[in-house]
């Protein structure tokens, strides 16, 4: 067979590139050449493109797509979510956090199989890969049975195992198992990283100490800090620091590390977070923050203005009911011309960097995924836009951004592999797991057990 032998060719597409400042813009009439699961080539000339992609075809091309009338996108990724609880999608609403852990989600969670889970996550990968979501970075528990979802259903993931300091030494010692067992795992698309939960629910010696191990291992870390404004003032109540500060001192900001949410970010934290000596990133997920009626968002103009890269993210089903980074990118983008007062920030063309580089960069893969370019992997979707919600089209990012929805993905493709094509999904059967998810939710739903795997008290009650 020849060496120049591609497993997939996407022709005939407007594609979404960056320039060398990372600024995006769009180029039609585009041909995208994949072989190995890494982009090839990109050629924008038309007639070179055709060209190319006839050649390719003669030489034995494994797959042939006719994208016109689509948009190649980078894949999106997931900074921040708790993949297997969509299976709790919708059992704790209209609830303030306090009660919303204490009174369900924990002694819900009390009854977590790894059944339960895989079928969680599952079902969590099927509707990501709809929604044009390559990539996940998953903060939970029973973690080996996601690591094996996401090698069967080809998705990439970014995954730790959750623990708190009320588990003992054990909690630590099976996130940090977890982490070198499945690094590298599924060909090289998982990744793993260590996870505390909280600066709440883990103590300073353990934070102390997975830093530590964080270092040994060349392990980054995934964990939540100044989630809301209640959670910094408390701190600062009560310990005279807050959230961030705590990072800092117990040696966090050392390593390479993400921070889910962070709306309590105060701008005492920022000095912090510009000087730290670990890469330091900010997943941000604002349908949530709505929900629970949090008077701050993620602070995206400032740590912008440091150097900190924020990524998107949709944070855990039950909290936000949809695992849509397309709603993400949206609520991002409006939500920031609310807070600063100022309708020119973020642009459309900023909001894509966000969900493109900017997410990559996150989840520490910049070097691999976050744009279409040779030597990329070939994480890639394609987006229809010949929906009426969608025309005209005077400005293609606005239209991307504002009007184009998630279901207007048509085809995913991750490592070169296509895994949804015209809306059909080739990798996961939905009906399946979702029969056997319902089977197993009542016992799942029990809480007549009065257990709960931990206590939520982070609240300012001053």
């Amino acid at each position: 067979m020849s060496d120049s032998r591609a497993d997939l060719i996407i022709t005939g597409c407007t594609v979404l590139l960056h320039d060398d400042q990372e600024r995006v813009g769009f180029q039609e009439n585009a041909t995208i050449v994949v072989r190995d699961g890494v982009i090839e080539s990109v050629t924008t000339a038309p007639a070179e493109a055709e060209a190319h992609a006839q050649a390719q075809v003669r030489a034995g091309a494994g797959q042939l797509i006719d994208a016109r009338g689509q948009v190649a996108l980078p894949g999106l990724v997931n900074c921040h979510t708790h993949a297997p609880m969509v299976a709790l999608r919708g059992v704790a609403e209209d609830l303030p956090i306090e009660e919303w852990f204490n009174d369900v989600v924990w002694p819900i969670e009390s009854n977590l199989t790894e059944e339960d889970v895989a079928l969680g996550a599952r079902l969590a990968c099927a509707e990501m890969i709809r929604g044009g979501v390559t990539c996940f970075a998953d903060h939970y528990f029973l973690m080996d049975a996601v690591a094996a979802v996401v090698e069967e259903c080809g998705i990439r993931a970014h995954l730790g195992e959750t623990y708190f300091s009320s588990q003992g030494p054990q909690g630590r010692e099976r996130s940090l198992e977890f982490a070198l067992r499945q690094r590298g795992a599924a060909d090289g698309r998982i990744t793993t990283a260590l996870a505390p939960h909280a600066p709440y629910t883990v103590d300073d010696a353990d934070l102390a100490a997975t830093a530590e191990l964080a270092r040994e291992h060349g392990l980054p870390v995934h964990l939540h800090a100044s989630e809301n404004r209640d959670q910094a003032d408390t701190s600062l109540a009560r310990h005279g620091v807050t959230p961030v500060e705590v990072l800092r001192r117990t040696g966090i900001l050392d390593t390479d590390v993400l921070i889910a949410h962070g709306t309590g970010i105060l701008d005492r934290d920022l000095p912090a977070l510009r000087d730290a000596s670990g890469r330091i990133a900010v997943a941000t997920a604002p349908r949530g923050y709505l929900r629970f009626a949090w008077p701050t968002t993620t602070p995206v103009r400032a740590l912008r203005d440091i150097g900190i890269p924020v990524g998107l993210a949709t944070d855990g089903a039950a909290s936000n009911n949809s695992l849509d980074v397309w709603e993400a990118m949206t609520l991002t983008a409006l939500i920031q011309k609310s807070t600063t007062g100022d309708p020119r920030w973020l642009t459309s063309r900023q909001a894509l960097h966000h969900a493109t580089l900017q997410s990559a960069r996150a989840v520490g893969l910049e070097d691999s995924i976050g744009a279409i370019a040779p030597g990329r992997r070939a994480d890639i979707i394609l987006v229809d836009l010949t929906g009426p919600h969608t025309q005209p089209v005077h400005d293609l990012a606005a239209t991307l951004v504002h009007s184009a929805r998630s279901s207007d993905v048509r085809t995913t493709i991750v490592d070169g592999r296509v895994l949804m094509r015209d809306r059909e999904l080739l990798t996961i059967d939905v009906p399946d797991v979702v029969r056997e998810l319902g089977e197993r939710l009542p016992a799942l739903m029990d809480r007549s057990h009065g257990k709960r795997i931990q206590d939520y008290d982070a609240q300012d009650r001053s």
